[in-house]
């Protein structure tokens, strides 16, 4: 990897994105209005809304970085632009390690406006601070991003993207905890949830929820979010090919 090239991919994907203001505002605001919504539907019961919005502010980054992320990637592939950087004396490490930083600063901009909105405008209460909350979901969105970046891959059209989502979105938001305990579920989704990187995304933001300081299971917690992200942004450089030979 090499620092400039990766500096300069991520600043022309910057600039690709800039010129696509519906993309920036279904980054930046769609978490914004969604967990504002989540609010007033518990309108009557506030300690419900503590209860979900926490972890809801850790799954709607997700979600959104993950859907941008692939649609956007693809559309790099689709349209013969990682055709023409695979010309040019550029690593498959440099180029990913670019696109996840360009996606990185959206999703560290993305988590500060959703997770202040739903502190400080919507009265959202937490026990822990707000800076360990906002750790939790900008750790969320990269890993969004990454699973974005990885599954393009695999996709030949953005309405094939899009299609990823109930396949790997899906089936981590009905066993991540959100609706029942994960200890409560039958033996083998609990197995499964165990290893699915959401799981570990809620549980962080519960840690946060319930508890002032740190715990030894928040730090668990959050290391499990960076590792799966690290890892599928590898797997993504290791089956970024070209189209043509």
């Amino acid at each position: 990897m090499n620092t400039a090239r990766t500096l300069a991919t991520a600043a022309r994907v910057l600039r690709q994105l800039t010129h696509d203001p519906r993309t920036i505002a279904l980054m930046l605001l769609v978490p914004v209005v969604l967990i504002t919504l989540l609010r007033f539907v518990f309108d009557g019961s506030p300690a419900v809304f503590d209860a979900t919005g926490a972890s809801l502010l850790g799954i709607f980054p997700l979600v959104t970085m993950f859907l941008v992320t692939s649609i956007a990637t693809l559309r790099e592939r689709t349209s013969g632009t990682l055709e023409r950087l695979f010309t040019m004396p550029l690593g498959k490490g440099d180029l990913i390690a670019g696109y996840a930083l360009a996606f990185a600063a959206l999703a560290a901009v993305q988590a500060a406006l959703a997770t202040a909105t739903a502190l400080w405008l919507l009265d959202l209460t937490v026990t822990g601070s707000p800076w360990l909350l906002l750790l939790v979901a900008l750790l969320d969105a990269l890993l969004g991003t990454a699973l974005g970046l990885f599954v393009s891959a695999f996709a030949a059209s953005e309405f094939q993207a899009v299609q990823f989502m109930p396949a790997v979105i899906f089936p981590q938001l009905l066993l991540c905890g959100l609706f029942t305990p994960r200890d409560r579920m039958h033996p083998a989704l609990e197995a499964v949830s165990d290893v699915l990187p959401m799981s570990y995304a809620v549980d962080g933001m519960n840690e946060v929820l319930r508890h002032t300081d740190a715990t030894a299971d928040f730090l668990r917690d959050v290391l499990i979010v960076a590792g799966c992200a690290l890892l599928v942004l590898a797997l993504g450089a290791a089956t970024l090919r070209r189209r043509t030979p």
